[in-house]
């Protein structure tokens, strides 16, 4: 059937659950009640919108159907890939999500798609399950089709299932109705798995056909080609637009990527130049790329599982290996007196692109998954913590519904209160080491004695002022790495600096990025050797900026000589034309 009239009306996700659908007949439900259907609990199909809406952004539920395929590798899974494919009848995008896990047997995928529960214990009664498949789908489209492959027990069996928002709004539906396809091999062949009736499997081939992108029953089969022996492909459709009528995933811009839209401007009062370094950088990319979002979604490395999106891996990214001058902080948390909660690692450093910029933040896992990333403890205005970014596993507080925060309580809120004077503790003892002046009096003064000590004080003053002048110098910066930067750090009699490789041996290395210009107070200072590092990047750039100007010119001189050879070419041809002319009319002649 044609899919001109299978999409719903309104297709804003945040719109789409205003509507009413009349109640049941009184002959439908005395049916239901004859038999047996009673014996569950009815869900209405606006349920499944208002489940949907406890996922507010669109990649926390993309990474609720990832998690499931992660969840996979204990049974084999080596991959899971999320790509766009085309829905033939009307020409419109689907999200398509694929894994070669265990796959789910008959039982395992009504498990899956149900709602509702029963207490019968069979094949055609659905008890009550998981619900994040079904928030995920239907957060990202209208409608969703799962096709399964298992084998249990020497038996292999392929199912389908249809969830559809739109079928169950257009026809009014007052009950959630899932329509389910099973088939087994037998003999080489695939044929119907026939639990209920044979009439009840052809209606709901019928339904699958009508509503699911597929038009024939052969068309639904050949999906399971790509499945190989076992596994499952969820194909998300009618996805949901925003309010221009555009899709809410953008799969064009970038080939190797599935954006959000309008979520890529970066905010806050930024220079020119610090905005265009903040976009690249991973705690922005998130908001709005998916494979930035993935590539720290899991905090462990897969040894044998990859993301594979648009047909790319995704290479995955351990935050800890991007921080410089890093420390680890045990946090033992204040549980319950017969809890075996165990004391929580927490890894703390600067970011490795400071002090040229400030992004900062905790990114807190929950069982290898990332919940809250680049969580700002700390208020945005402050200026102690800028650049400081964490990393724990929290396994002992539970995640909220969306899996995007996690559920207020007196365990949470004392992490909080203790991770907030972690950053401060860290940034007091260590701020020095990106620029800053140090935080306590004592260690300041020894510092500048230090300073004046290994180069004198007028050579100092004239560098900090000088970046002082400038301004610019740190703005514009955004150094490929500081590894082996000769880190500023006191020595416990406070006598001496610490060489890069002492400081190396304390754990402090690598590097941060800063949202602002690197702060000196008026009697501030920075250490010779980084400003010296800094002005030596700043030279590249500006020379490298210089090399770019030069090119532009040429380029542009280049356009200026093709468009004066193309107006010469134009005339030549105009002449040529009324040559021709001219020579036409005289052939014509008597």
């Amino acid at each position: 059937m044609d899919g001109s009239g299978r999409a719903l009306d309104c297709r804003s996700f945040w719109k789409a659950g205003a509507y009413e659908a009349p109640t049941a007949p009184t002959r439908e439900f005395q049916d239901a009640l004859e038999t047996g259907d009673f014996d569950r609990a009815r869900v209405h199909p606006k349920f499944l919108h208002t489940n949907a809406t406890s996922h507010k952004w669109a990649f926390g539920a993309i990474a609720e159907l990832l998690d499931n395929a992660v969840d996979e590798i204990s049974n084999g899974a080596t991959f899971i890939k999320v790509d766009k494919s085309i829905n033939l009848k009307d020409n419109s995008s689907m999200l398509v999500f694929q894994d070669d896990g265990g796959g789910m047997d008959p039982e395992g995928v009504r498990r899956c798609m149900s709602l509702g529960f029963s207490t019968k214990k069979s094949k055609t009664t659905i008890g009550q399950y998981g619900n994040g498949f079904k928030t995920s789908t239907m957060r990202l489209g209208a409608d969703a089709i799962v096709f399964t492959r298992a084998i249990r027990g020497g038996n292999v069996t392929l199912s389908i299932g249809l969830l559809s928002y739109t079928f169950l709004r257009k026809t009014l539906k007052d009950d959630i109705v899932v329509p389910m396809l099973d088939f087994k091999i037998q003999d080489g062949d695939i044929v119907p798995l026939v639990y209920g009736s044979q009439g009840d499997w052809d209606s709901s081939l019928k339904i699958v056909l009508d509503w699911s992108p597929f038009s024939s029953k052969e068309e639904l089969l050949q999906q399971f080609q790509d499945v190989g022996s076992h596994g499952t492909k969820v194909v998300v459709y009618n996805l949901w637009m925003n309010d221009d009528g555009l899709l809410e995933l953008d799969f064009e811009d970038d080939d190797e990527d599935i954006l959000l839209r309008d979520q890529g401007s970066a905010s806050g009062g930024f220079s020119k130049s610090q905005k265009e370094i903040v976009k690249q950088h991973i705690s922005h990319r998130l908001r709005f790329s998916l494979r930035a979002y993935t590539s720290i979604l899991y905090l462990r490395k897969f040894d044998n599982f990859q993301i594979i999106l648009r047909g790319k891996p995704v290479e995955q990214i351990f935050i800890t290996d991007e921080l410089k001058f890093k420390k680890v902080v045990t946090y033992r948390p204040q549980a319950a007196h017969d809890s075996q909660v165990a004391s929580v690692k927490i890894d703390i450093g600067f970011a490795k692109e400071a002090p040229i910029l400030g992004i900062f933040g905790m990114n807190v896992y929950h069982k290898d998954r990332l919940i809250m990333p680049f969580w700002k403890v700390l208020q945005e205005g402050s200026s102690r913590g800028r650049s400081v970014v964490g990393v724990l596993e929290a396994n002992f507080i539970e995640p909220a519904h969306d899996k995007q925060d996690f559920e207020r309580t007196p365990l949470f809120i004392r992490l909080e209160t203790r991770l907030r004077q972690i950053i401060i503790d860290f940034w007091k003892e260590r701020c020095h080491l990106i620029g800053y002046q140090p935080m306590d009096p004592h260690l300041r003064s020894q510092y500048k004695a230090t300073l004046k000590e290994s180069v004198g004080p007028a050579p100092v003053h004239h560098k900090a002022s000088s970046v002082r002048r400038t301004g610019g110098l740190s703005s514009n910066l955004l150094p490929e790495t500081y590894d082996d930067i000769t880190t500023v750090g006191l020595a416990n009699n406070g006598s001496h600096l610490q060489s890069s490789d002492q400081a190396q041996e304390n754990n402090m290395d690598s590097e941060v990025l800063d949202e602002d210009l690197v702060e000196i107070g008026s009697s501030g200072v920075l250490d010779p050797s980084f400003i010296e590092k800094l002005s030596e990047e700043n030279i590249a750039l500006f020379s490298r900026r210089e090399e770019l100007r030069q090119r532009d010119t040429q380029l542009k001189q280049t356009i200026g000589d093709l468009e004066l050879e193309l107006e010469e070419t134009k005339k030549k041809c105009g002449q040529l034309a009324a040559q021709l002319k001219a020579w036409k009319n005289q052939q014509h002649l008597p």
